[in-house]
């Protein structure tokens, strides 16, 4: 995979988030309180997998991953791409990457890896520009 797959994910992202931010009235439908908690209990089930050396494509990581996705689902459908940029976006954000680290210190890599297992095999995606091409070679967006 590519610098262009990568800026295709961010271009992605941004247009996608742009149109439901402006079609929803910045997202007003979404319960933040909930989405937030909902994250918060993800992600600590996320790290006691983490520190039992579990992997990125592990069935028990895709379910949580999915869980992820059902929670973005809630602001709006992404596409592969949109949801692999938003992967990005949190390793290159600092206060995304600083709020995702809390839980772990490696939670923004192996979330992003688990984003890209799932993009590959998922379904449930919005169409995008790439839609149903593989994110990488098996899976893992490398």
């Amino acid at each position: 995979m590519g610098n262009s797959y990568e800026d295709e994910c961010r271009r992605s992202l941004a247009e996608e988030q742009a149109r439901s931010l402006a079609g929803t009235n910045d997202w007003e439908h979404v319960d933040r309180a909930r989405v937030h908690q909902d994250w918060d209990v993800l992600y600590r089930e996320i790290t006691v997998f983490l520190n039992d050396g579990a992997l990125p494509g592990d069935q028990e990581i895709q379910e949580l991953v999915r869980r992820h996705f059902d929670i973005v689902c809630r602001f709006y459908i992404p596409s592969r791409e949109a949801y692999v940029g938003m992967s990005l976006f949190y390793a290159e954000d600092e206060a995304m990457r600083a709020f995702h680290d809390s839980y772990h210190p490696g939670m923004v890599e192996f979330l992003g890896a688990a984003i890209r297992v799932f993009a590959d095999r998922g379904t449930g995606f919005a169409p995008g520009a790439g839609s149903g091409a593989p994110v990488g070679p098996g899976g893992t967006g490398r």
